[in-house]
């Protein structure tokens, strides 16, 4: 059965000191709170291992933002499967919109990516989704079929079930454009549909798909009650204490 998550990721945000405080108050929050999804975070890779130590419990699952396709060798600035593996992180977020366009990563790359992970026990959080004016154009559905299929359709039925897909709109994030819950749940119910075709209703059921569009505390409730939005991909509101809990309490009935 599929899992709802509420997953931060903090992007180039916080000092040590600020990051602290941030995981301290998660922690406490998780300690007083009964939640009715996971929560997970994605700090900037220097803090991996400290917020391991934070939740050393498990309350909160720890992601990092990237990983590299390859296992070793001379590849400055990045960070392997195996590193991760070492500290416990849970898993990686992998091809997140600002990777593909800051970076040039493919779903190519995210295809790499998803298998080490997968061969190393890691969760990916693969992240897909148009752009502004793929949107206009009406090629949406067409950008995030040629994108899940590239990154994710090599997988056998039981890995596929291990990955969590993060649907972003690109044009909904910072644009000042909104996407509503309905358009949403259009396309992720797109995405199980792909996902179903492929490899069965039983397997795609047990997919989570996450939302990854300017999700905030006041229009959290309403895009998590949508059939086939099992939670969010939350940026900015992620480094603020009190959003971040409104937003994980959005799944409370």
């Amino acid at each position: 059965m599929r899992k709802n998550i509420v997953a931060g990721n903090w992007k180039m945000n916080k000092n040590y000191a600020e990051a602290q405080e941030l995981m301290a108050q998660l922690l406490e929050y998780k300690k007083n709170n009964t939640t009715n999804c996971e929560v997970f975070i994605a700090p900037p890779a220097l803090y991996l291992a400290s917020a391991k130590e934070v939740f050393k419990n498990g309350e909160v699952g720890v992601y990092a933002q990237d990983v590299s396709e390859y296992a070793s060798g001379a590849y400055t600035g990045e960070i392997s499967v195996d590193m991760l593996s070492s500290i416990d992180a849970d898993g990686s977020l992998v091809s997140h919109s600002e990777r593909r366009t800051f970076h040039g990563e493919t779903d190519s790359h995210a295809n790499r990516k998803v298998k080490a992970l997968l061969d190393k026990g890691l969760t990916p959080i693969y992240c897909n989704g148009e752009k502004l004016e793929e949107r206009k154009s009406g090629r949406h559905f067409e950008v995030v079929k040629n994108q899940t299929e590239t990154a994710l359709f090599t997988l056998s039925a039981e890995e596929i079930k291990k990955v969590v897909i993060a649907y972003e709109p690109v044009w909904a994030i910072g644009t000042g454009e909104t996407a509503t819950a309905e358009q949403a749940q259009e396309v992720h119910a797109y995405i199980r549909s792909l996902i179903a075709d492929k490899y069965g209703k039983d397997v795609a059921d047990e997919v989570s798909i996450l939302y990854g569009g300017s999700v905030k505390p006041d229009n959290a409730k309403e895009i998590f009650s949508q059939p086939d939005v099992d939670g969010g991909l939350i940026g900015g509101a992620a480094l603020k204490i009190e959003d971040f809990t409104k937003i994980i309490e959005g799944f409370n009935s």
